[in-house]
């Protein structure tokens, strides 16, 4: 296969004050994040932050208001989108239906001018790194959506772009389809190196994939961390919440300044139908609140349970199903909630 002379193996991204106006709106507000090489990013957010047209902006099929976008030390912001070392796998696969799977592969090297043998074979070892090999001569309407989404990724990577951007890949696929393929989409960022852009709305799956989750919201981003660090430190009210798994309190509730925000995880809390007992620590390092468990919800691994209390607000608990199965709850039971001093994340103000 011919080596494609904008190539930037192992490209870095940056977006540098980027924005995005549609007339007086702004869809995207000055927007500053560095993506390593090699790195699996994740543009994590509900419908109508920003995500999907900061994806088309580094794409270039949306044009840039302002900033810039840097892809391996280049600013290509007014560059076509076939000169800047993307591929971009949209969220329809928009394969061609009267092609077969082998000439969907191939079709961006025919437009390049490669040689049909040559295209041929580079469409064919793509389509074996995808596990659709087999069904090369199969026309789109012949697979089901999970082999067209692969064949789509095939075509994508064909061109050996430096940054391969995916526009919410996953969401037409059911549950099962939907786990499988996040593992083969980890498995080939791993195995080929470049830089990965994914746009999602799911947590999950932003978690189970992401090297860097960049949190948007409103067109700006709230936060861009490792998941680990998005989930145990979110840095704002709606991360918080966005992210789930924390109850948001005002300081007020722990002792602090009322116009203060805290979070706590809802694995953290403890759940009992008797005041707790400070034990060998001391009355300040533990907090607890009486409550009515308002809901119950079965989870499998875990129970889930909505408290009512005036300080509280969508206050939840999650207790292992063993532990909740043996304690017995039911809606209406009169309960405290207590935590750790330790356990509690102060919040940042949202932008």
């Amino acid at each position: 296969m011919e080596e494609n002379n904008i190539v930037r193996s192992g490209a870095a991204i940056e977006l540098v004050s980027l924005t995005k106006r549609y007339g007086a709106v702004e869809a995207v507000k000055e927007i500053d994040v560095k993506i390593p090489a090699g790195t699996y990013c994740c543009l994590l957010g509900p419908s109508g932050c920003g995500k999907t047209t900061t994806l088309r902006m580094i794409a270039g099929h949306e044009d840039v208001s302002d900033g810039d976008i840097i892809i391996g030390g280049e600013n290509v912001s007014e560059l076509e989108p076939a000169q800047r070392g993307t591929a971009m796998m949209f969220q329809s696969y928009a394969l061609f239906p009267h092609l077969n799977c082998l000439d969907n592969v191939a079709f961006s090297l025919k437009m390049r001018g490669v040689s049909k043998s040559e295209r041929r074979a580079s469409a064919l070892e793509y389509l074996a790194l995808v596990e659709m090999d087999q069904h090369a001569q199969r026309l789109p309407s012949q697979l089901s959506g999970g082999q067209q989404q692969r064949v789509a990724l095939a075509r994508a990577l064909v061109t050996k772009p430096d940054v391969l951007l995916l526009d919410e890949p996953l969401s037409a696929l059911d549950p099962f389809l939907r786990i499988r393929m996040r593992e083969e989409l980890k498995r080939l960022q791993s195995e080929l190196g470049i830089s990965f852009i994914h746009v999602t709305h799911s947590q999950e799956e932003a978690m189970a994939l992401a090297d860097l989750v960049v949190v948007m919201n409103d067109g700006r981003i709230e936060q861009a961390a490792a998941p680990r660090d998005v989930f145990e430190r979110p840095a704002s009210v709606f991360v918080a919440r966005f992210i789930g798994g924390h109850n948001v309190m005002s300081g007020a509730v722990v002792g602090e300044d009322p116009d203060s925000d805290v979070a706590i995880r809802a694995d953290r809390v403890l759940l009992s139908r008797a005041a707790p007992t400070a034990g060998d620590e001391s009355p300040g390092d533990i907090h607890d609140i009486k409550a009515t468990i308002a809901a119950v919800e079965y989870l499998g691994l875990w129970a889930k349970l909505r408290l009512d209390a005036p300080e509280l607000q969508d206050f939840t608990v999650s207790l292992p199903d063993s532990q909740f199965f043996e304690q017995g709850f039911e809606v209406g039971e009169s309960v405290t909630a207590s935590w750790r001093s330790s356990d509690l994340h102060r919040l940042g103000a949202d932008r």
